[in-house]
């Protein structure tokens, strides 16, 4: 499964036009895990760059900056616990994920929102099916980059 993204810009006459059409095809990163990248930027406010992001090397969040990506996860994913320098918007697109933390959980389904304030958390589909969740991270003040 790819994923079309369409980005904005300007052209030569100060115009608004379609800069990139792209597919963006998933990146396998653990078993039952894979990152397909959206969009991110390396400052806040952000600036406008000519550079697609998705030629940078980037991690889960990006000191200073924002990133933006869908993910899918299928059901039996390894769990990966760990805790971004990020506030993170956490959507539910399709299929159910819980979201554990070091006291509790929660079981989402599509349409629930998930705000991630920088704890320690693990997401774990013990569904049937895919589910594909989108993250926008933004950084925190004095924030270090989260890789993989």
């Amino acid at each position: 499964m790819s994923f079309r993204r369409v980005v904005t810009g300007v052209n030569k006459e100060g115009k608004a036009c379609i800069k990139w059409d792209t597919q963006i095809e998933p990146i396998p990163m653990r078993k039952g895990f894979n990152n397909i990248p959206m969009w991110a930027t390396k400052k806040l406010p952000c600036e406008m760059t000519e550079e697609d992001p998705n030629n940078w090397d980037l991690g889960t969040s990006m000191a200073g900056g924002s990133v933006f990506r869908l993910a899918k996860y299928e059901p039996g994913v390894i769990k990966r616990w760990h805790r971004t320098d990020s506030v993170d918007y956490a959507i539910c697109l399709s299929g159910e994920m819980w979201m554990q933390l070091e006291e509790g959980e929660v079981h989402l389904k599509p349409g629930d929102v998930v705000i991630q304030r920088g704890t320690n958390h693990n997401w774990e589909n013990r569904g049937t099916t895919d589910c594909v969740m989108a993250f926008v991270l933004v950084a925190t003040e004095g924030g270090a980059d989260t890789g993989w």
